[in-house]
């Protein structure tokens, strides 16, 4: 299957599940509460007729626009904006008992908001039977390694003062025990700054907002863990296996010099292709000195654009998979679930006080291509994938724009304090002016993708 169509088909299969949740959510709490339903579609706009099937008192279609979804549920009122995204209603007589005014505010409300409902159930669901299969990843490190200067954003360029050996013991007053505890802080802990707790030494202060993610996230990216050089991959008929390195040596040092750390590691060898190198490893025999001639890499450069030789080794994972109980993986699922969610919100607040560049926005380019690299990489990537966008349809369908469910839900907590219906000449007007807002973003969507494709 050709790079593009791939792409397409990951699309569909990740917009057409977790569409299909979504209004499933809508049309069960629907058929729950009586209400009559004229139409499930896939897709937005008039049914495809050949698409079409009745069975009952519902259509089930997929429309022209395959963008989102839809219920029609039957109604008194039936404004402009509404036909253009859902089409004509059947001329079918509807009970008046069955429309959806006619059912009070608070079961209306519960089938408003039961699509975004089912959208994170689906997520809690997928987060909580991988980590139930998987286990927790825990890499037990607290020891900084090195801090990647390159990209270093200016309000973490204190992050230099950290020198390799360095140990973080807390963030913004909350205690540190793995490296993932370390980025997840950096990355989500609230507040208008990152403190660092170094032990033995003064705290490192970075004035981040937590809205400002990017800045958040090239922070946590600069600091790398100290990874012992102990071997934990090695190449089949590679220069370090010819040489006579095996799986749980340790490299000593290079041309005699030493290597604390895996980074000295590749900075000893990445340099010198073709070049005969002296290495010293230690085993459980003692220490030994090994001659190799590291090759070529056919896939990466240096900086510079010179070559980087290679010997085929790998440095041994320190992260561990620890198993966790069902009601474990369970409160977990519910934990990524609203860490995700945390981090939509903080997403929209941030463009909208100019903390977050609106370049961000990705729009179905962007999706497709994260669906095709994950599902390349195996399912349970691809169903972490799904389950990520599941809690971003969830959470920006709840944004109060009257063409969303956060913005019909609006509508009706105002009748609720109003105790009478808001007017259908304002409920239009303010739904078109939600389909503008809506349009707008799928424009700028659109563009931000066109311009990544194009480099821009």
């Amino acid at each position: 299957m050709s790079g593009v169509l791939f792409t397409i088909v990951s699309l569909l299969i990740v917009l057409g599940v977790l569409v299909f949740i979504h209004e499933a959510g809508h049309f069960i709490a629907a058929k729950v509460a009586g209400i009559h339903v004229h139409r499930f579609s896939l897709g937005i706009g008039s049914p495809i007729r050949w698409l079409t099937i009745v069975r009952g008192e519902t259509e089930y279609s997929i429309s022209w626009l395959p963008l989102g979804g839809y219920v029609k549920m039957a109604s008194r009122e039936e404004d402009s904006a509404t036909s253009a995204l859902e089409g004509q209603a059947s001329a079918k007589a509807v009970a008046p008992d069955r429309v959806f005014e006619a059912k009070p505010v608070w079961v209306r409300m519960i089938v408003i908001l039961a699509g975004v409902t089912m959208n994170a159930l689906f997520a809690w669901f997928i987060f909580s039977a991988l980590l139930y299969r998987n286990g927790k990843a825990v890499t037990p490190v607290t020891v900084v390694g090195m801090v990647v200067e390159d990209g270093l954003p200016d309000e973490a360029s204190a992050l230099r003062s950290i020198v390799p050996g360095d140990r973080i013991v807390g963030i913004n007053d909350q205690n540190v025990s793995s490296w993932d505890d370390i980025q997840r802080l950096i990355q989500r802990s609230i507040g208008d700054s990152v403190t660092l707790a170094i032990e033995g030494k003064l705290p490192v202060v970075l004035p981040i907002h937590h809205d400002a993610l990017e800045g958040r996230l090239r922070a946590a990216q600069a600091l790398q863990p100290f990874l012992v050089p102990v071997i934990g991959q090695l190449t089949a008929d590679g220069p370090a296996a010819r040489a006579g390195i095996a799986l749980g040596d340790t490299i000593v040092a290079i041309d005699s010099v030493p290597t604390p750390q895996w980074y000295q590691v590749i900075e000893g060898i990445a340099p010198h292709p073709s070049d005969t190198l002296r290495i010293e490893v230690g085993r459980s025999s003692g220490r030994t000195t090994l001659v190799m001639v590291p090759t070529e890499s056919t896939t990466d450069t240096l900086d510079d654009g010179g070559p980087r030789g290679m010997v085929g080794i790998g440095v041994e994972n320190p992260t561990r998979r620890d198993p966790v109980t069902l009601a474990q993986a369970i409160g977990g699922g519910a934990s990524t679930t609203l860490d995700w969610s945390t981090q939509i919100v903080r997403s929209v607040r941030g463009m909208l006080f100019g903390r977050v560049s609106r370049r961000e926005v990705g729009g179905p380019i962007l999706i497709g291509q994260l669906a095709a690299q994950t599902a390349r990489a195996g399912l349970e990537p691809f169903l972490a994938f799904m389950a990520v966008i599941s809690v971003n349809l969830a959470v920006l369908n709840l944004l109060p724009i009257p063409i969303l469910d956060g913005g019909q839900f609006l509508f009706l907590l105002g009748e609720a304090v109003l105790r009478r219906p808001l007017s259908l000449k304002l409920r239009e007007r303010l739904t078109m002016v939600g389909l503008v807002l809506i349009l707008g973003l799928m424009v700028l969507a659109f563009s931000n993708d066109i311009m990544r494709v194009l480099g821009l």
